[in-house]
């Protein structure tokens, strides 16, 4: 069996980071994706609710905002819930295994930034030597 989703689209708001009882990371956003015209059809958009988990959950926290590009990796998660007037609901979330930030970071001035600042590699690189012997093919 196969339960695999890949989706490229923009945040329709900012992640809500929470914590578990054990202390986890759990972040839930939504992501609007655009789906192709059909026939005679306008465009049409559909939202994603995902949920991310450890660090993947706090770098997204972290990292992106509202109108973010980002390129979701996972699996689709049904669940099952009763409803304030008691009523049998089903959902369906995007459990992400991994998410790509796919433009640079905007600053709170709304200037682009780098995610990370490139660090000083020119300076105390330490030479490894390699034998035949220690690659394993």
């Amino acid at each position: 069996m196969i339960n695999r989703i890949v989706l490229v689209g923009r945040l329709t708001r900012d992640p809500e980071l929470r914590k578990t009882a054990n202390d986890y990371s759990m972040a839930t956003f939504t992501i609007a994706v655009d789906n192709p015209p059909s026939k005679n059809r306008e465009k049409t958009t559909s939202f994603i609710p995902c949920i991310a988990w450890g660090v993947i959950a706090e770098n997204t926290a972290k990292y992106v905002r509202k109108g973010s590009l980002v390129g979701v990796d996972g699996r689709l998660q049904q669940r099952n819930y009763e409803r304030r007037d008691g009523t049998q609901a089903t959902a369906f979330d995007v459990v992400c295994e991994s998410v790509q930030f796919l433009e640079p970071r905007r600053d709170n001035t709304g200037s682009q930034t780098s995610y990370a600042e490139p660090a000083d590699t020119s300076e105390n690189l330490e030479t490894v030597d390699i034998l035949d012997n220690d690659l394993p093919f």
